[in-house]
């Protein structure tokens, strides 16, 4: 994006209200500084905080660059059927999550995933996770933070390189005073604060277009026509032609391989979880995040609709590639046309909080993972709690500086989400076969576990070139669903092949991480007090969630 192309047009009210923003962030993080006294206050919020809080910074922590920029971008170039990246591709996982993981996760009181991945499979699955784990929340930091320096730059016309630093430096800032608890309760503040920014956005673009039946008239004469109003069969997404290997495609390599690998494993969003004060809590978080989900769609998906069909210089890029934007603009490029001061001010607010969000979910998931799980088990052994505490500081900031550089690959997509669902097919397809297979199935071995883990990776990596190469040719984001499949599939395949010839863990080891093996008390919630009245109940909430996730797919089918 060239900034003498996009310019902000922003008044002295719009910077009073960015700077009125960071100063509350920054002083939360002064005040979350008073609360960390050891490693597990910084890293997992001393487990002390409730369902509703960790419930928004649950839907928060995801609602940075993947939902704002790349779902408006996915909107204006593919239409309704990237609604799928919710209902189809979020919600069942998260309540997948909530039923059936987070008892483990919780009840085992392990601070990480790859430190369940330790207790299940041994050293070597556990280091393979956790090295594979801290380089896709670098890579992903640095999409949050390409997007930061864009709209810096876009403001104030700096250079990009100068605009990524600026940005870097406020997340580091106050993910370094406060660790988790500063990044949650900011993340509470941003998901208000960006729904304030994006809902008159929505309301102020379907105004200009003719509501909502004008919407569909332009969209339908517009490049991609009327398939672009339909969810399914969401051929232009998936990149199959043909309607039932694109309907497969998205339920198998979309809803249950990238969002049950990402909602399920991703350390990032289960972190949150983990930081309750308890067992219940705990599950209620992944549900209380998954109603705000069912209905972000509309203030982001659609505005990026609506940019496709409204803004000139969206409109040429969509209908014949040409000019000095991509798609990741079209959010920008409506704000310029349609927001007035003030309203501009708290909508650059709203994207700034949005990306910091994104970005601080990442390095905090990252210096937890790293200080863990790598350092102190594998580098610097038996060191008191400050050390680890202090190791925790420094490595928020190595992780900063190196998404500055990562932020740099991402500035090559036109499409971020293309971006994302590679490495998610990388990273989080393998992991969640390796995790589910051992969860449920108790002979699986140690050996099983790692190798299976480096084979799905080696094989999506491997999918990726030839796509790369067009040795195969998919459109859209068919390649990504394809790569996570076969990811899929491979490390299921090699691990009960590995299991066969190699010794399992004794089952004495295995309570608590095996379904089977762990007593059902382990895994109750016990409610009692203010927990126990009848809409803190997580089967109630996750059957009024799935009740509504169904009932959208089928409105807009």
């Amino acid at each position: 994006m060239d900034s003498d192309v996009l310019r902000l047009d922003a008044s002295f009210i719009d910077y009073a209200i960015l700077a009125s923003y960071f100063a509350v962030v920054l002083g939360i993080g002064v005040l979350a500084r008073r609360q960390v006294s050891s490693s597990i206050d910084f890293f997992l919020s001393g487990r002390s905080l409730p369902a509703w809080v960790t419930g928004l910074a649950f839907v928060s922590a995801n609602l940075g660059a993947i939902e704002i920029m790349g779902m408006s971008a996915n909107g204006a170039q593919y239409g309704m059927p990237t609604m799928h990246y919710f209902w189809i591709g979020a919600v069942p996982a998260m309540l997948f999550l909530a039923v059936v993981m987070m008892p483990f996760y919780y009840g085992s009181k392990v601070r990480s995933v790859p430190e369940f991945m330790l207790r299940r499979f041994g050293p070597a699955a556990h280091l393979v996770n956790a090295v594979s784990f801290a380089l896709a929340q670098v890579l992903i930091a640095g999409v949050n933070l390409y997007l930061l320096g864009t709209i810096v730059n876009v403001l104030l016309g700096w250079p990009l390189w100068l605009s990524l630093i600026v940005a870097a430096a406020i997340v580091l800032v106050y993910t370094t005073l406060g660790g988790l608890s500063a990044a949650i309760y900011n993340e509470v503040l941003q998901f208000f604060v960006i729904v304030a920014a994006l809902l008159p956005l929505t309301l102020a673009g379907l105004h200009k277009v003719g509501g909502w039946e004008g919407l569909k008239e332009k969209v339908a004469a517009s490049p991609g026509g009327a398939e672009q109003l339909s969810a399914w069969p969401g051929n232009e997404l998936s990149g199959f032609s043909n309607n039932f290997l694109s309907v497969v495609g998205i339920i198998f390599g979309l809803g249950f391989v990238l969002s049950f690998g990402y909602w399920t494993t991703n350390f990032v969003e289960v972190q949150r979880a983990m930081a309750s004060k308890s067992m219940s809590a705990a599950r209620r978080t992944p549900v209380i995040g998954a109603f705000p989900k069912l209905f972000i769609p509309f203030i982001v998906v659609i505005p990026g609709m609506i940019a496709a069909v409204s803004v000139q210089e969206m409109i040429q890029y969509k209908g014949d590639g040409s000019g000095n934007v991509t798609y990741n603009d079209a959010l920008l490029l409506l704000m310029r046309d349609l927001l007035p001061n003030g309203l501009l001010g708290l909508a650059i607010t709203g994207l700034l909080a949005a990306f910091m969000a994104g970005m601080a979910a990442n390095i905090s998931a990252f210096n937890t993972v790293f200080s863990y799980d790598i350092w102190q088990t594998y580098v610097v052994k038996d060191r008191p709690d400050g050390y680890y505490l202090k190791v925790g500081r420094w490595v928020t900031i190595i992780a900063t500086v190196a998404a500055i550089f990562t932020a740099l690959i991402a500035s090559g997509y036109s499409n971020l989400m293309d971006y994302l669902q590679q490495l998610f097919s990388f990273f989080n397809a393998p992991l969640f076969a390796t995790f589910i297979l051992g969860m449920f199935w108790k002979r699986m071995t140690p050996t099983a576990g790692w190798v299976g883990l480096v084979v799905g990776t080696s094989s999506a990596v491997f999918v990726f070139i030839l796509s790369e190469t067009e040795v195969i040719s998919l459109q859209g984001q068919g390649a990504s669903f394809l790569a996570a499949g076969v990811a899929f599939v491979a490390d299921i395949v090699v691990s009960v092949l590995v299991t066969m010839v190699t010794a399992p863990k004794p089952e004495t080891e295995l309570r608590g991480l095996v379904y089977s093996l762990t007593p059902k008390a382990d895994l109750s919630e016990n409610r009692t007090g203010d927990e126990a009245v009848w809409y803190r109940s997580t089967p109630m909430l996750v059957g009024v969630a799935a009740v509504l996730t169904v009932a959208l797919n089928i409105i807009f089918f």
